[in-house]
């Protein structure tokens, strides 16, 4: 066999099994969404579940996932954007380096039900949090932050060594240098990476039944007193969020709709997701054209 039959041969296979991965994720999606999409209007995306009775909703379910999202980011962000400069600026290579870089890969690759099964002993029971979306975030930050951390170190490493040195031989210190010249090059990487791990908190369950819960308080949603039990910004109350929903109405809703409710979640939870990897596209090639002053 020539090279170049050989070339064109294994060209066809790798554009086959590429054609057929997208058909299958085209197929997936475009089943969860013809099913979903129908049940899906203001009515079920504002009012309450209901127990026995047809016609609930998912306002309270959708509002805990984003309230999550948020707390989970303020976590997260400041820590994963701290040690990725560290282990891209400031860690000596050497086993002590290599040792910690282990031990992110390897947390990285723990089961988010390993990981919910963590923080309910340790969070929930020893440090005393109980349910909550304060120890919700906390367990996503330990599942996220890995991602957070090789996301920033990988970003300052692409920045040109040149503008790295020059900015030094200019007699600015290391983190006037970090922060003024390597910082803006490497935020749309930044950005990126965390939006694209933000849908991952947004459809993560397993890690969520055991810290946040897996039913919430009525709350009152002219109530802004973070304090009151019955508040939504009230981060230290149970919250079941959107894809634990999903899962408790597949494996115990009596509701007589619960297929169609659990349709029609299934695909809000996939539009937000899109809607996420979308905008980080978008705000990524944004902010690298600001940067760059590329167009």
């Amino acid at each position: 066999m020539s090279a170049k039959t050989a070339d064109r041969i294994a060209t066809a296979v790798i554009i086959a099994i590429s054609a057929l991965i997208v058909l299958l994720l085209a197929g997936l999606l475009g089943y969860i969404l013809f099913r979903g999409v129908p049940h899906i209007s203001y009515h079920f995306l504002t009012s309450g579940p209901q127990t026995i009775k047809a016609g609930g909703g998912i306002g309270p379910q959708l509002f805990n996932s984003l309230f999550l999202l948020v707390l989970t980011l303020i976590i997260t962000v400041p820590l994963g954007l701290g040690a990725g400069i560290y282990m891209s600026e400031y860690a000596r290579p050497g086993k002590l380096t290599d040792t910690i870089r282990l031990i992110v890969e390897v947390l990285s690759s723990f089961p988010s039900i390993v990981v919910g099964l963590f923080g309910l002993l340790v969070i929930v029971n020893v440090f005393g949090l109980g349910f909550s979306l304060f120890s919700g975030a906390l367990a996503l930050t330990v599942f996220n932050l890995p991602l957070m951390v090789r996301i920033t170190e990988q970003a300052f490493k692409g920045v040109p060594r040149e503008q790295k040195e020059a900015s030094l031989a200019l007699g600015l210190s290391r983190w006037k240098t970090i922060t003024s010249v390597m910082l803006p090059i490497a935020m749309p990487a930044i950005v990126t990476g965390t939006i694209l791990a933000s849908g991952r908190v947004f459809g993560e369950a397993a890690a969520l039944l055991f810290t946040a819960g897996m039913s919430s308080p009525r709350l009152d949603f002219t109530n802004w007193n973070p304090l009151s039990p019955f508040s939504p910004l009230n981060p230290f109350r149970p919250a079941e969020t959107l894809a634990v929903h999903i899962w408790k109405i597949n494996s115990e809703g009596l509701a007589p709709d619960a297929s169609q409710i659990a349709a029609g979640a299934s695909a809000v939870l996939i539009i937000m997701v899109l809607i996420f990897n979308f905008s980080a596209r978008w705000f990524g090639r944004y902010l690298h054209r600001k940067f760059t002053a590329t167009k």
